[in-house]
């Protein structure tokens, strides 16, 4: 039977996909004590489909830049109940980092990054409350909109 968090996911029609394999010489995840960091996940769907492709603010609005990021949260948490086995055993998500692919004048990166966030916070509640840091880049793997890495407390 799933657990508590995956039931706030079912809720939203969320299934978690199989965890991508990385695409270069680095691991999806290390844990260290307490402490698990989870490498970049792009925004590719549960078809590994690319969500959103392209430039915030140069073709791809806010709302498209926000399902790629809760598709990279999505990512992430598959990458976590990897590492651990089951998503209760997440104490906190403690960081998200994001990286949105974006246009020069593209200043709503933060507002992109809250497909992330908002997933986290649904998915865990108080313990979903994260640090953030939201990066605008020139360009990202595959031509990905959006990258999320995230460090969590776990038992």
């Amino acid at each position: 039977m799933a657990g508590t968090v995956e039931q706030n996911l079912a809720a939203q029609g969320i299934t978690l996909p199989a965890p991508k394999a990385p695409v270069a010489n680095y691991v999806p995840f290390v844990r260290t004590g307490n402490l698990l960091f989870v490498s970049g996940q792009v925004c590719l769907g549960a078809d590994g489909k690319m969500i959103a492709s392209g430039k915030l603010g140069g073709g791809l609005s806010i709302d498209d830049g926000y399902a790629a990021a809760k598709g990279c949260g999505i990512n992430l948490l598959a990458q976590v109940k990897a590492a651990v086995g089951d998503l209760d055993k997440v104490v906190r998500v403690v960081r998200l980092g994001g990286f949105v692919n974006s246009a020069p004048d593209f200043l709503d990166g933060p507002k992109v990054l809250n497909g992330a966030s908002d997933l986290m916070v649904a998915a865990f509640g108080d313990k979903g409350r994260h640090a953030r840091t939201t990066v605008g880049v020139s360009a990202l793997p595959s031509d990905a909109a959006v990258e999320v890495e995230g460090v969590f407390e776990v038992e």
